[in-house]
């Protein structure tokens, strides 16, 4: 990058702040489920690299789970590679590549903080109805800005917050299970997870 007190010259820099641009701009521009990579993925402000990595460089360190940093003609300076560290030791993961990840990570902080009003609602049938029927709601939105897999909402998401999900048990200790699952834009099975919530809770207490 250019040296600011060398006006004729350049500086060699760390990378992680400037990636951390590119997924600033990515999560901006198209959503967190979009990798933060190829030919959009642009490191603005570079003169260049100081080491350029060749294709088979590059695929080898890919498959030890390596993001790259390479130069494209025509497109510039660009992150090359969307691995998480899961993909070196485990390839069928579904933890695999970054953007499934941190899907998944804002799609159960968002469910989280978004049924927060349910700790002191009673814990039953009308309760888990809400909840299924929000929860549906904010997964539909995302549906609809591209975030999963298929063609309908059938295909994309499903939940499920019913008396399977929340057991006698869940009902005497204050608890409420949401279980989710979706289908990422990389080809995978389902993801599935469980948010719990308190519920039932005695505002008294």
């Amino acid at each position: 990058m250019a040296d600011p007190p060398n006006s004729s010259g350049f500086i060699s820099t760390p990378v992680s702040g400037a990636v951390a641009g590119v997924f600033a701009r990515t999560d901006i521009e198209r959503g967190v489920w979009k990798a933060a990579a190829g030919t959009g993925a642009v490191v603005n402000g570079t003169a260049g690299l100081a080491h350029d990595l060749k294709d088979l460089q590059i695929s080898q360190l890919n498959q030890s789970a390596i993001n790259c940093i390479r130069t494209l003609p025509g497109a510039g300076t660009v992150v090359w590679g969307t691995r998480t560290r899961a993909s070196a030791s485990d390839q069928a993961s579904e933890w695999k590549y970054i953007p499934v990840h941190r899907l998944a990570l804002f799609i159960e902080e968002s469910i989280s903080r978004g049924t927060r009003w349910a700790t002191y609602e009673p814990n039953g049938q009308t309760l888990w109805d809400r909840i299924r029927s929000e929860t549906d709601n904010f997964l539909y939105r995302l549906f609809l800005r591209g975030a999963f897999q298929g063609r309908t909402p059938q295909e994309a998401y499903f939940v499920k917050c019913d008396a399977e999900t929340v057991t006698q048990n869940d009902i005497d200790n204050g608890t409420v299970n949401i279980i989710i699952g979706f289908a990422p834009l990389r080809p995978s099975e389902f993801v599935v997870m469980r948010v719990s919530q308190k519920a039932g809770q005695d505002p008294t207490g």
